[in-house]
């Protein structure tokens, strides 16, 4: 049986995958909501930013999360909102 991620794990794990300017992951174990601030998102639509985000996750996605929600964003992007 697998363990329940923790948010710290899948922040971790993003990191490694993703180059990040800002980074927050929150959850339970069960649901998890993160933002995501990357120069890597630029000129890519939504869809395939969250791909990124997947790719970083890998597997996990799959097998121990059941829901994760996530704000993606270019620097530029995030800059304006705040």
């Amino acid at each position: 049986m697998n363990e329940k991620p923790t948010p710290e794990a899948l922040q971790a794990a993003i990191a490694a995958g993703l180059n990040c300017q800002r980074l927050d992951v929150q959850g339970d174990g069960t649901y998890f909501k993160a933002v995501i601030v990357s120069p890597e998102f630029e000129g890519k639509r939504l869809i395939a930013r969250h791909q990124l985000v997947y790719k970083a996750l890998g597997d996990r996605m799959r097998t121990e999360v059941h829901a994760f929600s996530m704000k993606t964003l270019t620097p530029e992007e995030f800059e304006a909102q705040n």
